[in-house]
């Protein structure tokens, strides 16, 4: 038996062990607990598939595909915590502007990672040398230069706040992280319950269930800790966007006074709950009947689901790639598997605790406090989660936005297509930094 086909048998038998134990914790949902028996089994024969035909060598070798500016997620800059209005900690990293580098001196700061460890890959791997990561540090180079030039002196230079999805953290914004680093003063925070921020308190003690108003006063919390003055860009991906918009709906004098630009990528102002996510029409109603009450009950036997998690790692790649890349065959081995790290780092408490919100999410008059000031909404045309029908209503409530729909492209199109997504931020800083210039001298 060949190396590939040993593993292909290893990986049914463990997807067979991982079934059942996602069918038993899912036994409270009834029938719901058997379909997710079956989700794994399938998902099962995918990753033997890939096993049989990806030898161990490749795969290692896929491990050390790294970008320019060094190992996936493991940008660090400096630390700092806000609270929440129930007492939950948020911890933020800021990125100064003439610092290209700046980490912790150790990683065990206060706000250390409380829901999901980083792998140790993450911590150690080194870049790699060749033309492509050549090309990729002159391309991030050049528009630091480009937006250094453009901001100008700092004190009218925008901090760039980044607000991250659902399921992810501050580190799925690497590649932007690195292409501003050191020409502008950013901000990334972790969302309530996820990274290194602290599980929501009002969660814990079941005084308040998560909501994105909930969200978006988080996000305000921050803002006042980490940019207490001066102009501010907003960026917020999927549910970081959505929090964008919650802060505008309740704080619209703020954000008419502080914000001077905004980026809403792969998000939506509302009406998830008619999302299809690329099932058949007949089971979108049964979707999004069953699965709060499916999540919820895993919630609940979350040892049992956890461990589940850790002993097949792997075994869910294939459905996690199809619901963050459009096409996951062109993706690089080592941001794919990137992606699979942040989302497997959310426990499934976490994970049950936040999908509700999303269902009564609606903030679409509240976008109108973003129509005085530059604005980009860009959307992968293959997202399945929040799909750009949902950016291109965005865009026509804020018709001088610039709207870009990346053909190809799924939800993580920040990681898919980072180059891209770069250079209409990058843009977008370089318009907002001469709206805050004029506004600044218009007043004075």
């Amino acid at each position: 038996m060949t190396e590939g086909q040993e593993a292909a048998a290893q990986a049914v038998e463990t997807a067979v062990e991982a079934a059942g134990n996602w069918a038993r914790a899912g036994r409270h949902a009834g029938v719901a607990g058997a379909a997710i028996g079956v989700v794994a089994a399938g998902a099962a024969a995918g990753v033997a598939i890939e096993r049989m035909t990806v030898g161990r060598g490749m795969r290692r070798r896929a491990r050390l595909a790294l970008d320019a500016a060094g190992p996936y997620g493991t940008l660090r800059g400096t630390p700092g915590a806000a609270i929440a209005e129930d007492g939950t900690e948020l911890y933020y990293e800021v990125d100064e502007p003439g610092v290209e580098t700046g980490r912790p001196e150790k990683d065990d700061h206060p706000g250390k990672v409380r829901n999901g460890k980083g792998s140790k890959a993450d911590r150690s791997a080194k870049p790699v040398r060749g033309k492509e990561a050549r090309a990729a540090q002159e391309a991030q180079g050049g528009l630091r230069k480009r937006l250094s030039a453009a901001l100008g002196r700092r004190g009218t230079a925008p901090t760039v706040v980044f607000s991250h999805g659902y399921c992810l953290s501050q580190d799925s914004w690497h590649f932007q992280r690195s292409a501003l680093r050191g020409a502008v003063r950013t901000v990334h925070w972790d969302q309530r319950s996820h990274g290194r921020s602290s599980r929501g308190h009002s969660q814990i003690d079941g005084t308040e269930p998560v909501t994105i108003d909930l969200l978006g006063r988080d996000l305000k919390a921050v803002l006042d800790a980490a940019v207490p003055e001066g102009p501010i860009v907003l960026v917020g991906h999927s549910m970081g966007g959505m929090t964008v918009m919650a802060l505008a709906d309740q704080f619209p004098e703020y954000v008419a006074e502080r914000v001077v630009g905004v980026a809403l990528i792969g998000t939506s102002a509302g009406r998830l709950s008619e999302v299809g996510f690329g099932l058949p029409s007949m089971g979108v109603k049964a979707f999004h009947w069953l699965a709060p009450g499916v999540l919820r009950a895993l919630g609940w036997q979350r040892e049992i689901v956890e461990r589940g998690r850790r002993a097949t790692a792997d075994l869910f790649a294939g459905l996690i790639k199809r619901y963050s890349f459009g096409t996951p065959e062109k993706v690089d081995p080592g941001i794919a598997r990137f992606g699979e790290r942040l989302i497997e780092a959310t426990p499934i408490d976490v994970v049950a605790e936040f999908f509700p919100a999303f269902a009564v999410h609606d903030k679409t008059e509240a976008l109108v406090a973003y129509d005085a000031v530059p604005a980009l909404v860009l959307a992968g045309e293959s997202d399945l989660i929040t799909p750009a029908d949902h950016s291109q209503a965005i865009a026509e409530v804020l018709p001088d936005a610039e709207l870009v729909c990346v053909p190809g492209a799924g939800h993580l199109v920040m990681l898919e297509r980072p180059e891209l997504v770069n250079e209409h931020l990058v843009s977008l800083v370089e318009r907002a930094g001469a709206a805050a210039r004029s506004s600044r001298h218009a007043r004075a």
